[in-house]
């Protein structure tokens, strides 16, 4: 159903996503679906009959993911200072001095059923963006940390290597050091480690539930507006055009 100023009026092809941000984004949704499915089964692996090396086997697949992962959204942090105007993040966030009475201007449309449109993300869209973005930045910093205390994998892993056996400028010592093998680790030295871990673990969980429940609420809000506006969303983030009836309030 459209609202009772665009009914009857003829869509309008406004360019809302460039070819960066879209890819971003679907390349960011296979990731995420990867890493928490990944890491469900690794969470309950003991559940599961996983066996110690089917857990690291899963942990290195997670982690490889997770670089993909990362580069993809390193490369979005980077567009929206130098990107196109509408991947900019004076356009993402809730920020800026215009942002406020936009805010107030959308509320108001809410209420009366008849909200603005918009080109980009609405003013609600964007704090629910500024979220997203911060869990998954989370998620990547925790991440690549326990690579490294977990796997030795890059960029952490070989100083966690050094300062889980004790090694300090001898490398020899960490030559070929594989996870799970412990015989070449000092005791007192990898218990330090874990310690210095164990927080970067619950952060990790922690961001992972939140991040599933605002991937669900992300997706409600945009199949809700999908079928109360009409404004092409889902085919906006594919082709890069919104399909709006009345021009944008940005």
């Amino acid at each position: 159903m459209q609202t009772e100023t665009s009914r009857g009026a003829s869509p309008r092809a406004y360019l809302a996503w460039d070819r960066t941000v879209r890819c971003f984004h679907w390349i960011n949704v296979l990731c995420v679906l990867a890493l928490a499915g990944l890491g469900l089964v690794i969470l309950n692996a003991g559940s599961l009959g996983v066996s110690g090396e089917g857990k690291v086997l899963l942990k290195t697949w997670h982690a490889y993911v997770g670089y993909v992962f990362a580069l993809n959204l390193l490369w979005r942090l980077v567009w929206g200072w130098i990107g196109s105007r509408s991947a900019r993040w004076s356009r993402i966030l809730p920020f800026g001095r215009g942002y406020p009475a936009a805010l107030r201007t959308h509320l108001r449309g809410l209420r009366t059923g008849n909200p603005p449109a918009w080109r980009g993300h609405n003013p609600l869209g964007r704090l629910m963006v500024a979220w997203l973005f911060l869990l998954l930045t989370t998620q990547m910093v925790t991440g690549l940390v326990l690579a490294g205390t977990d796997l030795y994998l890059p960029p952490f892993g070989h100083e966690f290597a050094e300062w889980a056996t004790g090694a300090g400028e001898d490398h020899s010592r960490i030559h070929d050091l594989q996870p799970g093998d412990k015989s070449r680790l000092d005791p007192e030295s990898y218990a330090q480690m874990r310690e210095f871990r164990s927080p970067f673990i619950e952060i990790h969980k922690l961001a992972f539930y939140l991040l599933m429940v605002s991937v669900l609420l992300h997706v409600a809000a945009v199949v809700h507006a999908e079928v109360r506006y009409r404004e092409g969303l889902v085919s906006a983030m594919i082709s890069g055009h919104k399909q709006l009836s009345r021009p944008p309030s940005d």
